[in-house]
């Protein structure tokens, strides 16, 4: 039974101030029906999203006016229902509710539409995926086969690669492996049974995971990239550069332990300031390690662009080529799973002490550690062609607090130390701070600074 929802007045204006974007839509309900599986396509193939149908949009010497205008009544809006259930496959990754609200007309179908595994094609019989608050159809074959990498339909990591098979049979990498993990088996016959040797050729898989460099043969696709910036501002530049950028390759289950291993070299080396001094910035070794291995196994390798590891004074952010694969989304992410590259996952986790030890569950336990340390929570965000996770040094404690544990040690804060301390970037908001704390009775000015010189001492 579909839903209809009696929402208030002040609910039903926002719906109509909406900003539409990557993940939101607005549409009269005279929209025909093929226009909307378009728009369905693009969401469901892309991040997900949501559309309103009812809501109108006039543009008045450039001054937008929005109108709710919804569907006299459920039984008026069947036409698009029925195109909608026919899509495939669609199937349940949908959800329908009407709102209505008084003085208001009509009623506005809100569809919420998830990201699915397969491509969702629109009645046109074409895809469509969403950038920005557009959306774009696939009009080629190689758009097309992007869209399946990103989906994990196909994956490159079964692309066939014309080298000798003795870059990975007679590998130092292998010839370790069978010694630790199958001392009964030959690298030949082994390695054709896990499917990395087909037809005399090697696999992505197999050139990733058992060739001594696999840089040789996938250059630009397949290390890390490694930068150390000296400012905490939100992007780095050349002028910032601690040094040379740092190029980390080798077989991947190397390259993770290299790159985490690294970081936490120069990571440690960074002090910051914090309620007794200077301390050293110190992430959890898990947190590292989940990130780098996720990125790392969990990347699209059909891309030409290595991983991106930049090491700022207040942050550490890893770029992984490639969008959250199948009907993963920056919502789901900690609860349900995709394998983009289901081999190298499970074949790394046949090597001792695997980096993928907790198989899934990689980015609970970065949570987690961060959590323990009282960290605030990675940030996790996706761009056009790659996914970013940023770890920040940024404590779970309110500025508030920060504040005053910094004032048992030392006689007064001023704006400046506050700001980078809490991470704060405005001088009016670390004001209101301590303005909050002032009215509180705990903290006051210090008598005969003013300016840019003004400092607060506990009351």
């Amino acid at each position: 039974m579909i839903e209809v929802k009696k929402i208030s007045a002040e609910d039903a204006e926002k719906i109509k101030n909406l900003d539409e974007g990557h993940f939101l839509d607005l549409k009269r309900k005279e929209i025909s029906p093929a226009k909307l599986t378009e728009t369905i396509s693009a969401f469901a193939n892309t991040s997900a999203g949501e559309i309103y149908i009812g809501i109108e949009e006039s543009d008045v010497l450039n001054i937008k006016n929005r109108v709710w205008s919804g569907f006299n009544d459920v039984e008026e809006a069947n036409g698009l229902l029925q195109v909608i259930e026919s899509m495939s496959p669609l199937g349940n990754h949908y959800r329908v509710v009407f709102y209505k609200a008084d003085n208001q007309n009509g009623v506005v179908l809100h569809l919420t539409i998830q990201k699915t595994n397969e491509i969702l094609y629109a009645s046109n019989r074409k895809a469509y995926i969403r950038r920005g608050a557009q959306k774009l159809p696939i009009e080629s074959e190689i758009a097309l086969k992007r869209l399946q990498y990103d989906k994990g339909i196909t994956t490159f990591e079964d692309e066939l690669i014309k080298v000798p098979t003795e870059f990975i049979t007679n590998s130092v990498v292998t010839l370790g492996f069978m010694i630790d993990v199958v001392p009964m088996s030959e690298p030949d016959s082994w390695l054709k049974n896990q499917l990395v040797i087909i037809d005399g050729k090697i696999s992505v898989a197999g050139v990733l995971l058992f060739a001594e460099e696999p840089q040789a043969i996938l250059p630009k696709r397949s290390a890390i990239k490694l930068y150390r910036y000296h400012t905490g501002d939100d992007e780095g530049e050349r002028d910032t550069l601690a040094f040379d950028p740092v190029t980390i390759e080798g077989h991947i289950y190397k390259l993770i332990e290299d790159a985490k291993n690294k970081v936490k070299e120069i990571v440690e080396g960074i002090k910051k300031l914090g309620p007794n001094g200077l301390e050293n910035i110190k992430y959890p070794e898990e947190a590292l390690q989940e990130i780098i291995t996720n990125a790392v196994i969990h990347r699209d390798y059909s891309i030409l662009k290595d991983i991106h590891i930049r090491i700022f004074d207040n942050r550490i952010e890893i770029e992984s080529p490639g969008r959250l694969p199948g009907h993963i989304t920056l919502n789901n992410i900690l609860d349900d799973q995709s394998a983009r590259n289901p081999k190298i996952i499970r074949l790394i986790n046949k090597f001792p002490n695997p980096p993928n030890k907790d198989v899934g569950e990689g980015l609970k336990t970065a949570f987690e550690a961060m959590n323990k340390l009282r960290l605030k929570k990675p940030e996790i965000g996706e761009n056009e062609n790659s996914v970013i996770v940023t770890l920040r040094h940024e404590s779970l404690a309110s500025s508030e607090q920060m504040v005053m544990k910094y004032l048992e040690t030392h006689d007064e804060i001023t704006n400046a130390i506050a700001r980078e301390l809490t991470g704060i970037k405005s001088e009016n908001s670390m004001k209101d701070v301590f303005y909050r704390l002032r009215d509180r009775n705990q903290i006051k000015p210090v008598e005969g600074k003013s300016g840019r010189s003004s400092a607060w001492e506990r009351k």
